[in-house]
């Protein structure tokens, strides 16, 4: 009973750190913030709200059918963390590199009715600003991790990434009905200042996923 819990832990631990950086609740705030700018707070706060339920429909699906998806198409983990981490690499690297001028193109996306809005809540603002392909590659992965003969143990598993889901959910919801106060508390320097902390854990991220991959194709193919 203590082991299961032990690993129930565990792996909730390992579920918030690889989603945090993938997910960026704070640095996707401040990238949807044109979006959401000129917004009234009730209307804010629904769309926040919808955000958040379509995050976590998608990143649902990609846990429990993940393991399938992968089976399916016949792909093995170690491919998934090779391919995700080249991309969530990519995506660092971009948001690394970029320059002052993103403002610039942020600023002509302001979006002024709310019937707009509507359209635009589930793709581009939830997919792939908040959940992308870098989110849905780490949830493939956890989840054939977590996939195991023993239904108590899959379950169990399952159950901890499932809340590690919930609680990401909860931050984007915080920090996307809040970025107009942090950014101003901020100000223009720190909100680079993170953008470039969280760019460069998502690097980071990105990278140790394809190294895991490479080291595991790599055993695999000396046996």
């Amino acid at each position: 009973m203590v082991g299961s819990f032990h690993s129930f832990i565990h792996l909730l631990f390992i579920g918030i750190i690889s989603l945090f950086p993938v997910v960026n609740p704070i640095g996707s705030a401040f990238m949807v913030q044109p979006f959401l700018g000129n917004l009234s707070l009730t209307e804010k706060r629904n769309a926040v709200k919808k955000i958040s339920i379509y995050a976590f429909c998608i990143c649902s699906v990609s846990l429990f059918a993940g393991h399938w998806i992968l089976e399916l198409f016949g792909i093995s983990v170690p491919v998934v963390q090779l391919a995700g981490g080249i991309m969530i690499c990519k995506m660092g690297w971009e948001f690394l590199s970029s320059n002052q001028n993103e403002q610039s193109k942020k600023d002509e996306i302001v979006i002024t009715r709310h019937e707009t809005i509507e359209s635009r809540l589930f793709f581009p603002i939830t997919f792939p600003v908040t959940t992308g392909a870098g989110t849905i590659s780490v949830l493939f992965t956890l989840s054939a991790h977590s996939a195991n003969t023993n239904v108590e143990n899959y379950l169990s598993n399952s159950m901890a990434i499932l809340l590690a889901i919930i609680i990401m959910c909860i931050l984007v919801y915080f920090f996307y009905l809040n970025t107009k106060k942090i950014i101003n508390y901020l100000g223009s320097n720190g909100e680079n200042i993170i953008n470039r902390i969280t760019s460069f854990l998502i690097f980071c991220v990105g990278l140790q996923i394809a190294i895991t991959g490479i080291t595991t194709l790599v055993k695999n193919f000396n046996h």
